[in-house]
């Protein structure tokens, strides 16, 4: 597994660097032809940021004529003409009311890509997947008890109809992740994962995101459902998704992982405020829409809730989720990132925040007092292991233990990411099935969030 992701991020590097020819994948005899439905996240046109030798060039998109799809097909004509490997696409697009009804009686494509609003989405994979329609959908593919129940179905139903339904996992491709996950792996430095509790669990993952951001270069301008947790969810399954997943992925590795593994032991939500001028300058909107007045505080400020926290048990470990928004990170700031898996001998810590200049950083912190000469024969017996697969990666003292040196070469971008992912959805179209591993963890990952969802839910009911 691990092989293949740094093939892939060495062939996304020459990807990037020869797509000014014309891509056209009848050819090969193997061909996708994306059919964008209802775009409203910018994850939508990341997807077509590069091109593929299996992806039609002609692409079509089914939506409202609204700012989300202008923004949808303003960046593709940006990729379209930029100087360095611009891309090729010719966008297909229809703009009506009956825009749904319209794509799936029309069905010009065999890859439905869904990355918009939560809301709708996982109706929209139940119907793809029951017209035989192969899904390629951005997180969270299930917001709710009643949304995984739909999403269930589809997984269940897709074997049926011979499609294929996968969501977009990038944090598995980042290569502190990846990283991470091989030293954690190492018993002669990390030990095995410590006994855990609710109050102190094995593996944590937080993170923390801000509202305004510059996507691709543009300042990001959000559609106004987004800020509506009935439509684009709340914050506890939204990011928590990845989170959630990368525990899963690094711990249990290919495992096929039940939701009757997991019990969820604490969950809870929080909202953030906005002001109005701070909800204008993310939407460019004066007013804030009908649908958002049920959120409205006497003093205009728009409650959101976009932070959430789980805690639950995974087989015989407990593990931490948690992720909370605020409008804008102050000067210079960005997203932070933290992640800790806790073992006996050690902690293997990822941090991306300013201690780090906002560079992810991935270090080995040895529980205790150590023997630095010791450690370090260690860690460079680890590491010539290690560079069998990743060239050049190295170590050097740091504070509390050691710092991993990760070459530029392997430190590709988050936008980078998408292309990756599409790589493996690619490969698993090829082949015909998506692994069952796979999809015991969507199963298993989305059962995690949307009981979290409701157990929150609960309580913020109870407590008005």
């Amino acid at each position: 597994m691990m092989r293949s992701i740094i093939s892939l991020i060495i062939l996304t590097t020459v990807l990037f660097s020869c797509q000014s020819e014309k891509y056209d994948s009848h050819e090969n005899g193997f061909m996708v032809t994306l059919m964008t439905l209802d775009p409203g996240h910018f994850h939508s046109y990341l997807l077509q940021k590069n091109m593929f030798l299996e992806i039609d060039s002609v692409a079509y998109v089914y939506g409202i004529n609204d700012d989300a799809v202008k923004s949808h097909l303003d960046r593709i004509e940006q990729y379209n003409a930029r100087e360095d490997d611009p891309t090729h696409w010719v966008e297909k697009v229809y703009t009506g009311s009956d825009f749904v009804d319209k794509m799936f009686s029309e069905k010009p494509g065999n890859v439905l890509v869904v990355a918009g609003n939560n809301q709708k989405k996982t109706d929209y994979i139940l119907r793809a997947v029951h017209d035989g329609i192969n899904v390629y959908g951005d997180k969270p593919m299930a917001i709710n008890g009643e949304s995984y129940d739909k999403l269930k179905q589809a997984i269940d139903l897709a074997d049926e109809k011979g499609v294929l339904v996968y969501d977009i996992m990038t944090q598995r491709y980042e290569i502190t992740s990846i990283l991470q996950k091989e030293l954690a792996n190492f018993s002669s430095i990390f030990g095995e994962l410590v006994e855990s509790s609710p109050e102190k669990p094995a593996m944590t993952q937080e993170s923390v995101h801000y509202f305004s951001k510059i996507v691709s270069g543009n300042r990001l301008i959000r559609p106004a459902w987004f800020f509506d947790v009935e439509q684009q969810g709340s914050g506890i399954v939204d990011i928590n998704t990845h989170l959630v997943d990368l525990i899963m992925w690094t711990i249990f590795p290919e495992e096929n992982l039940q939701p009757s593994d997991a019990e969820i032991t604490m969950a809870r939500q929080w909202a953030t405020e906005l002001q109005p001028a701070q909800f204008k300058k993310v939407t460019g909107l004066d007013q804030y829409p009908d649908f958002l007045l049920k959120d409205i505080t006497k003093d205009s400020l728009l409650e959101v809730y976009s932070n959430g926290e789980i805690i639950f048990k995974l087989k015989d470990v407990y593990g931490k989720a948690y992720v909370s928004w605020d409008f804008e990170a102050e000067p210079g700031g960005q997203d932070t990132y933290y992640s800790i898996y806790r073992g006996t001998k050690s902690n293997i810590v990822l941090r991306s925040d300013e201690t780090t200049d906002y560079k992810a950083e991935l270090f080995v912190e040895p529980i205790g007092s150590y023997d630095q000469t010791e450690w370090s024969e260690k860690m460079k017996i680890v590491l010539e292991s290690l560079q069998k697969e990743y060239p050049r990666v190295g170590f050097e003292a740091f504070e509390n233990g050691f710092r991993l040196n990760i070459p530029d070469v392997f430190r590709i971008s988050h936008e980078a990411h998408f292309s990756l992912v599409t790589k493996k959805y690619l490969d698993f179209l090829k082949s015909g099935s998506v692994p069952q591993w796979e999809k015991d963890f969507m199963l298993t990952k989305y059962h995690i969030t949307t009981e979290a969802y409701e157990k929150s839910q609960a309580e913020l009911e109870a407590m008005k």
